[in-house]
């Protein structure tokens, strides 16, 4: 399993299993920042990978001192 990677560019955090990608999706606006959608691959499904995307991506948006908002529902469970 690789590491999760940032793009800013299209707002989303990715992680790397076995040729596949794990996603975890955000909208920033300013100060603001809501995760809306995460994704893992029926094949990655049970090892946790969710779960690290998202508290990676928690721990990133509270490093940038951003407002956080959660319309994916996994997401509003870590808040």
């Amino acid at each position: 399993m690789d590491a999760v990677i940032h793009d800013k560019t299209n707002q989303v955090f990715l992680l790397a299993a076995n040729g596949v990608e794990a996603r975890l999706e955000y909208h920033r606006q300013g100060d603001c920042i809501d995760f809306n959608r995460t994704f893992v691959p029926p094949e990655l499904r049970g090892q946790g990978l969710a779960e690290k995307l998202v508290r990676y991506g928690l721990e990133w948006a509270r490093k940038q001192g951003l407002d956080i908002h959660a319309s994916c529902w996994y997401v509003q469970k870590f808040l």
